[in-house]
This record gives C-alpha cells, sequence and structure tokens, in this order.
C-alpha cells in the first residue's frame, strides 16, 4: 500500500480548525472520546435541504486526528477534505465516490464470501456428536457452548476443516465477508492459520458488533474471535475481536468504540499484545480504558476458560492505561517483575533468517535507532531489505522510505527474498506469491531523492496513527538530506 506522495501529501488539519469549521456552518456537535459526533450530512436524499439540525441523532463520526469521517448509518465515508465538500454542496445521500476497481473488488469478495457461508455448517448440526466434539477439541473449544457459537453464528467449513466467523454489516446485516481459520499442527506446537475475505488491508470486522446494544457501555476488546466467544460466555461481557489482532487498530473502527464509557483491552498473553494495548489505548483515549497484563494467571480468555479461571475477577483487576505524571516503585513493581520473567520476549522481536544477528541485536524493539553504514554497492540496501522483510513476516508493522532506489525495484528485491526463488524463470507462480506478499503489514513512502524532512516526518506520524507502524526503514540517510547539507550538524 503507498502512502499518499508528496505532490500530494495528506493536508493536516487541527481539531481546533475543525472545531472552529462546523460552528462557523451551523453544525451542532459533541466531543466524544477519539471523534467528534455530528448529525449525519447523508442520512437524507434531498440535496437543497438546510444542514442537519441538533434534534437529528447523531450518527456521523470525525476522526480527531485527521478529520477522517464515517456515518455509521448509511457507511458514507470520506476525508476532512470530502466532508467539507459535501457541506458546501449541501449534497446528501452518495458517499464520495470510490474507484470501480476497488467496488469490483468489493463485489467479488462478497459474492466468494457468501458462496463459502452457504457451504459453512452451523458447528452444533455436523454428522454427530462425535465429529463436533473431535472439530471443538482441534480447536481447543471444547468448553465453548453451542449456545454461544449460535449467538456469534461461528460456523464450520468441512473440507477447508476451518471455523468461519462472518462480518455482517452493522447497517443492514448483510453479509460482507469472513475469516476462515484452520489449525496446523508444527510438532507440538499448535498454529492457527487465518484467511480473510475481503483480503487484508479492506478486512474491517469487528467481530461481534451485531450482538452490541445501545446501552451497553462497558466493552472488551480481545485480539482474537475465539477469545471473544469465551469471555462473552464466562462473564456476559459485549466482547469484540479486532479483525487483525494485536497488529493493528484502523482509525476507521474508532466510531464504533465511540458509545463505550468503559474498554478494557486483553489482547493475549504476550509482551506485545501488551505494547499494542497500550499504544490502541492512546487512539481510543487513555481515561476511558484499562488493560489487562499478560502473566501466568491473567493469560488470553480462551486459555483463561480452558484453565477454570475467574474471567470475572481478571477483568476487575485491570489496570487504567493513564498513569499519572510521577510513580512510586509500588506501582512500577509488577511491570518490573514481568520484564524479569520475560527477558527473552523483552529483547524484542527476533529474526528467523538471521539467528547470528539475535546475539548483538538481541531482536527488534520499538523506539530504538540502528543505523548500517557501508561503502556504496556492499548490499545494505539487499540485506535491510531481507532483515525488515523477516520482521513483516511476523507481524511487524513496516513503513519504507526509500530515496534512494525506488519502491518498484524495492519491491522486487523483496518479493524475490520473500519467495526464495527466481521469479522471473517461473512467472505463472507470481500472481500466487504476489497475492500472499500484499497480505504482509508492509507500506511504502512515496518519495525519492532529497527531501524536505519536515514533510518526511508529518508522513511517518500519519503513517504510525493510521497503520500502527512499529518498524521503519530510511535507505539511505544521504539520499534523503541531499549533498548539499553534508556539513550541517543534523
Amino acid at each position: 500500500d503507498v502512502l499518499p506522495s508528496p505532490e500530494g501529501p495528506v493536508p493536516s488539519v487541527s481539531i481546533t480548525e475543525i472545531r472552529q469549521y462546523l460552528r462557523a456552518q451551523g453544525i451542532p456537535f459533541h466531543d466524544g472520546y477519539s471523534c467528534l459526533h455530528t448529525p449525519s450530512l447523508f442520512t437524507d436524499g434531498r440535496e437543497d435541504q438546510p444542514l442537519p439540525s441538533a434534534s437529528a441523532p447523531y450518527t456521523l463520526f470525525i476522526d480527531k486526528t485527521t478529520g477522517s469521517f464515517l456515518c455509521t448509518a448509511t457507511l458514507a465515508e470520506g476525508t476532512w477534505q470530502d466532508f467539507q465538500a459535501n457541506v458546501e454542496l449541501r449534497h446528501r445521500g452518495s458517499p464520495p465516490a470510490s474507484s470501480e476497481e476497488t467496488e469490483e473488488d468489493t463485489r467479488r469478495a462478497r459474492e466468494d464470501a457468501r458462496h463459502i457461508w452457504d457451504r459453512a455448517l452451523p458447528l452444533w448440526e455436523l454428522l454427530d456428536e462425535d465429529e463436533t466434539n473431535k472439530t471443538k477439541a482441534m480447536f481447543g473449544i471444547s468448553l465453548v457452548t453451542d449456545a454461544t457459537l449460535k449467538r456469534f453464528g461461528v460456523r464450520y467449513l468441512r473440507t477447508a476443516k476451518s471455523l468461519v466467523f462472518p462480518w455482517f454489516s452493522p447497517r443492514d446485516a448483510t453479509l460482507k465477508g469472513l475469516k476462515l481459520m484452520r489449525v496446523e499442527k508444527k510438532g507440538d506446537a499448535t498454529a492457527y492459520v487465518e484467511e480473510t475475505l475481503p483480503r487484508f488491508d479492506s478486512y474491517r470486522n469487528l467481530f461481534g458488533l451485531p450482538l452490541i446494544s445501545r446501552r451497553d457501555a462497558e466493552l472488551v476488546l480481545t485480539g482474537w474471535e475465539l477469545d471473544a466467544l469465551a469471555l462473552h460466555q464466562a462473564t456476559g461481557v459485549a466482547s469484540l475481536a479486532l479483525p487483525r489482532g494485536a497488529t493493528c487498530l484502523p482509525p476507521a473502527l474508532l466510531p464504533y468504540l465511540e458509545q463505550f464509557k468503559r474498554i478494557t483491552l486483553w489482547l493475549g498473553e504476550d509482551l506485545r499484545s501488551w505494547e499494542a494495548a497500550k499504544l490502541f489505548a492512546r487512539k481510543l483515549s487513555l481515561k476511558r480504558c484499562s488493560l489487562v497484563r499478560p502473566g501466568d494467571l491473567q493469560p488470553r480468555p480462551l486459555d483463561a476458560l480452558n484453565q477454570g479461571l475467574n474471567l470475572t475477577k481478571i477483568l476487575r483487576a485491570a489496570l487504567p492505561a493513564s498513569h499519572k505524571s510521577i510513580v512510586s516503585f509500588r506501582q512500577l513493581r509488577e511491570e518490573v517483575f514481568g520484564e524479569l520473567v520475560n527477558t527473552e520476549q523483552v529483547a524484542g522481536v527476533k529474526w528467523a533468517r538471521f539467528p547470528e544477528l539475535n546475539k548483538f541485536l538481541k531482536g527488534h524493539r520499538r523506539g530504538e535507532l540502528t543505523v548500517f553504514t557501508g561503502p556504496t554497492g556492499s548490499g545494505k540496501t539487499t540485506f535491510i531489505s531481507e532483515y525488515a522483510l523477516d520482521l513483516c513476516m511476523q507481524g511487524v508493522c513496516t513503513l519504507w522510505g526509500s530515496f534512494e532506489i525506488n519502491n518498484i525495484r524495492l519491491a522486487k528485491i523483496m518479493l524475490t527474498q520473500f519467495a526464495a526463488q527466481r521469479l522471473e524463470d517461473q512467472l505463472e507462480l507470481y500472481d500466487e506469491w504476489a497475492d500472499r506478499f500484499e497480505d504482509l503489514p508492509l507500506y511504502f513512502m512515496t518519495f525519492h531523492g532529497q527531501q524536505n524532512i519536515k514533510t518526511v516526518i508529518d508522513t511517518m506520524q500519519h503513517a504510525v496513527y493510521m497503520y500502527d507502524i512499529t518498524h521503519v526503514v530510511v535507505d539511505n540517510l544521504q539520499f534523503m538530506m541531499g549533498h548539499e547539507h553534508l556539513s550541517v550538524d543534523r
């Protein structure tokens, strides 16, 4: 996915400007946690009508950080500039035009999803009880009741040995897509392999959303569909699963989370889930978030259910996300203990392709800077692209700023490294590998050659908010700075 190019960067808008504009246009609004709420421009079909009044329901949400909007009643969405254009035109009914190509992709994904959904069976309707029990045991959900599976609409696709989780439109309950999950055994370890329709970036299902009622004020956000099932069954609280686990929280989902006064993040049992929970809490507004700290007595919800732990008690013990500016050691005590217990995880995400590198750098940790130097042609770019790819394949969201070689050449290098073979000799395999490569959380900046540093930093910050980037690669510093700056202290 390419971020906005320097010719037309995303014009940044401040929350003050948004408020001033709404007041000047006479549009009523109130302040939410991560969005401003206003009546929608899109719920009426007539263009000549005045702007919405305070008595209309507030179904339009404007992101306080980016200014982009979403109307939850009609699913119209767009940028702050689209919103202004719609206001100026007093325009209603039609959401901002999206390209025909993406509409075609969406339609095809929906059709494919519908095919699979129709072939999948509710889990409690398999041939016999024995098959049902075996299937449940395979996914570790023997304790999840049929009533829970029925409530969340989980099905089983026998041919692919996969659980099927539906994505229903929050507006009219039509099927928008689905996620397939199968189990792979690797020795003693069990790995869960997931596939989504539509693909990776367009799959924005908050699993469990249709079951939320307007009156729900508390929510638990999990990183996995099976965790949401376990949580709801054990505690009865409203629980949702994020579409891509602890990898990212797309801003487009924030409007659906505005109604909750308290959100508890219980994403998983490792340190990366804990880091992600702290990051997401900042997006959701710290003052309403609590976090479940991973630990032996606080594993992920499904494991907690299987181990007979008290999930309600674990939720009550969640830590508030907002720390005051000064803390005593007593408040840090648990955190320090967590670091000692998880020394391996604290060291960061290990490289799978470079075991020797783990000895020197221990792993990739957030907030650290690594500089690679070497003469021209010594293989810095080739090495760093594989070094970054290694992490990206493990779910580390990566942003590339290649100022020296263009993105097409860089992507070709990375795709070859990803496939571990020369694709020019086997072009018939290209689409298969390209599809898998497309599903990586990898983004490219479109700058080339010398750049204004502020523009580059702004683009990086935008990417961190939008895509939860945790690893940025700049290749290389000299090209970005331009050669005339070399004497200046940077």
